[in-house]
């Protein structure tokens, strides 16, 4: 039987008549990805409470499971037994809505991530499952890229409609300040981006993960670093991490956007805020450091021995590690900004900076396609200016604010 598969669905297996087998197929694949996603929200919920106490000189969880390991589960039966209730005059039906819509948000960006496959030789991800040509990846969408920005735009609803439901002023006024800040950091995020697809040449995210193929080939490298770490700094802050947690500024908001939630409507919010470290770590991973490419060693993959693409696998889930563990250091290190200096940071520092980034390598594309010869050069000299520019910039910003720091000691805000 012939189907026609829709244009969002691209996938080498479905472009032919499809069977029980290649419908068996698709339903492990669809399993598999979120039951990943679940799986790596419970670990990185142990993960941070595990390295922050080694930090802190503290034990951790130990009791639940070999070296607490099974702690995020007790915590989540315990949430979604506890007694629920309801604020006299929340809004019921946006009050309930709102935990999924953040909730699911965060799931779905798991559709469009390869998370694994075989990149060599013009490949383009594809593996060989049971005779069967595909991608461990669900959905390679023409418009992926696109589809990962929709998505993390659609979490802001979430949360302030979870304020404005609660029918309390405190969530109300968190999940303000919550939109504000994603909104703000969203824009410098976007530029970043549009400086990958600028270098890539295409929206659909194997055509990235494709291009990437070797160190040199990444595009930190071949965007100049600076909108790597543009985006690592927006995307902290869009994730309401340490120092750019005011979303959840106790000593002012209570608890933020998410006061009059309990059971398991909160662990809905804690597991998408969670989720959404993991999810945003890997678009990181896959835009700038060649997602499932492997990092070759002498020119030798390590885990190039292994079926299926599994190895691509390996190399996303280290590479990812490394950002999991970075953002744990982070907020066992860093004080919290005051929303002043989180405002005037992504808005005088980081916009401005990603958009005229953006715009010196549309010039530089544009140079390199006229003066063959003089483009490479043009395009190192350009490059090394501007990086001394920005890292000016981002030093002078964390100067003035720890300035600010020091000269409101003493003084609430």
């Amino acid at each position: 039987m012939m189907t026609q598969i829709p244009f969002f669905a691209i996938d080498p297996m479905l472009e032919s008549s499809v069977g029980w087998k290649i419908l068996g197929i698709v339903i492990a694949k669809v399993i598999t990805v979120f039951t990943i996603g679940l799986l790596a929200t419970m670990f990185m919920v142990w993960f941070e409470r595990k390295i922050v106490s080694g930090m802190q000189n503290r034990i951790g969880p130990n009791k639940a499971g070999p070296f607490g390991i099974l702690q995020t589960v007790a915590d989540g039966v315990k949430l979604i037994f506890k007694e629920d209730f309801m604020p006299e005059k929340a809004d019921r039906k946006v009050y309930v809505l709102a935990p999924f819509l953040a909730f699911v948000s965060s799931l779905l960006l798991w559709l469009v991530l390869p998370l694994g496959g075989d990149f060599s030789n013009g490949k383009n991800g594809e593996v060989t499952v049971f005779g069967e040509v595909t991608r461990i990846q669900l959905m390679d969408a023409p418009v992926g890229i696109l589809f990962v920005l929709a998505l993390s735009s659609i979490g802001v609803y979430g949360i302030m409609l979870a304020g404005w439901s609660s029918g309390s002023k405190y969530p109300l006024l968190g999940s303000v300040r919550a939109s504000a800040q994603m909104i703000s950091y969203e824009a410098a995020l976007g530029l970043s981006v549009g400086t990958v697809l600028l270098m890539s040449g295409s929206v659909q995210i194997s055509d990235i993960v494709s291009g990437q193929h070797g160190l040199m080939n990444w595009n930190l490298v071949a965007t100049g670093i600076v909108p790597f770490i543009i985006f690592f700094i927006a995307m902290t802050a869009e994730l309401n991490r340490p120092p750019f947690d005011l979303v959840e500024a106790e000593q002012e908001l209570v608890g933020g956007f998410n006061t009059e939630y309990a059971g398991f409507q909160f662990a809905l919010f804690f597991l998408a805020e969670f989720m959404n470290v993991v999810t945003m770590s890997a678009v990181m991973v896959t835009l700038f450091l060649g997602g499932p490419q492997p990092l070759l060693i002498g020119g030798f993959d390590l885990f190039g021995w292994m079926p299926w693409g599994l190895g691509g696998s390996l190399w996303l889930g280290l590479k990812v590690l490394v950002f999991l563990y970075v953002y744990v250091w982070l907020r066992a290190t860093l004080p919290r900004l005051r929303y002043d200096q989180l405002m005037d940071f992504g808005w005088k520092i980081l916009i401005p900076l990603s958009l005229g980034w953006f715009l010196v390598l549309a010039g530089l594309q544009v140079a390199r396609g006229r003066f063959d010869g003089f483009g490479p050069i043009l395009l190192t000299s350009v490059i090394a200016v501007a990086i001394l520019v920005a890292a000016a910039a981002l030093l002078s910003a964390a100067a003035k604010i720890a300035a600010a720091n020091r000269e409101s000691e003493g003084t609430v805000y």
